[in-house]
C-alpha cells in the first residue's frame, strides 16, 4: 500500500510541474510538452496534480478537453477507487 501512495504523490508532483513547465515554454515560444503527455499524466494517476497545475499556472483552462476532461478523469478515478475499496 505504501508503494501506491508514493507512486500517487510522485505522479501528481510530476503532473503539476509539467503544466508549469509547459506554461513557461508557451510564454517563451519554445518546444512544448504534447497535450497527449499532459492528459496521459492525469490518466495514469496524476489528475489532482494536473488540475492543481492548470489552476495554479492558469494553463490549458480554456481548452475543453482539459477543463472538462481533467475533472472527468478524476471522477472516474474516484469511482474506481471506491469500487475497489468496497471489494
Amino acid at each position: 500500500m505504501r508503494g501506491i501512495y508514493l507512486y500517487l504523490i510522485v505522479i501528481n508532483v510530476v503532473a503539476f510541474f509539467a503544466f508549469g513547465l509547459d506554461k513557461l515554454k508557451a510564454k517563451a515560444d519554445a518546444w512544448r510538452i504534447p497535450e497527449k503527455t499532459l492528459l496521459g499524466l492525469a490518466v495514469i494517476g496524476g489528475s489532482v496534480g494536473a488540475i492543481l497545475g492548470m489552476r495554479t499556472f492558469r494553463h490549458k483552462t480554456r481548452h475543453k478537453q482539459f477543463s472538462v476532461g481533467m475533472p472527468l478523469i478524476l471522477a472516474v478515478q474516484i469511482v474506481i477507487v471506491v469500487l475497489l475499496l468496497r471489494g
